[in-house]
């Protein structure tokens, strides 16, 4: 059972969410909290597999709550809960150490997927999310985005084949079992490769490491990537 806790200022989105999350049975809501303050207090109280926060709340936002919980937590998975227009915040989130980030305006089977990945060591990113941080990352004076896409790729080709490949499946929000199957590896073998994909890549977490797959253009088909 994967256990989560739910945190955004507004009852109808936190109601929202939880109706979502409830329509799957290995999916169970712990705790509620309507600033990032509280979020930190349930997160403490009741050690959630899985905390699902906006990223926007007064107070003690979700970045700096995502920060706190990893800091004080760090077994919990954070799922960042966005709106089109915050692409400074969703960079920020990256850097806290959140695992996952989702579009408010998307499909419910999004969020459950987006919990299960997180709550099995994966990152996940949004279609969405993804295409906006990239395009994001192109017009922040890091460079045009030819030239991040050509930076991405130099920092790709540093890595060896197998681990060129296990970022595209990472890219697409596959944990290491399932990169494993997918690669024909044991986990074991795939958290190594991931440790040293990191590494290379010069990322602090698999968000992180997302961003340049999409950047490269190495993300896994979503035919490929889907779980059999």
């Amino acid at each position: 059972m994967i256990r989560v806790l739910i945190a955004d200022d507004e009852p109808m989105i936190r109601a929202g969410v939880r109706a979502v999350l409830s329509t799957d049975p290995g999916i169970e809501i712990v705790a509620e909290a309507g600033d990032g303050r509280e979020a930190v207090e349930q997160a403490h109280r009741h050690h959630p597999d899985v905390a699902v926060l906006d990223i926007r709340m007064p107070g003690t936002n979700g970045i700096e709550a995502t920060a706190e919980i990893r800091r004080t937590v760090p077994a919990t998975g954070i799922v960042m809960l966005t709106t089109f227009g915050e692409d400074d915040y969703i960079l920020q989130a990256l850097g806290g150490g959140a695992a996952g980030f989702l579009i408010k305006s998307g499909e419910p089977e999004e969020l459950i997927a987006g919990v299960r990945a997180v709550a099995d060591g994966a990152a996940y990113l949004s279609p969405k999310v993804a295409a906006r941080v990239v395009a994001h990352l192109s017009a922040t004076g890091a460079g045009a985005l030819a030239g991040r896409r050509s930076a991405a790729r130099e920092r790709v080709r540093m890595l060896t084949a197998r681990e060129r490949d296990v970022l595209a499946f990472l890219g697409s929000g596959l944990s290491n079992g399932q990169i494993g199957r997918r690669l024909h590896l044991v986990e074991g073998t795939v958290k190594a490769h991931v440790s040293s994909i990191l590494a290379r890549l010069g990322v602090d977490n698999r968000a992180a490491a997302a961003v340049v797959a999409h950047e490269a253009g190495v993300v896994a088909p979503a035919e490929s990537a889907a779980e059999g």
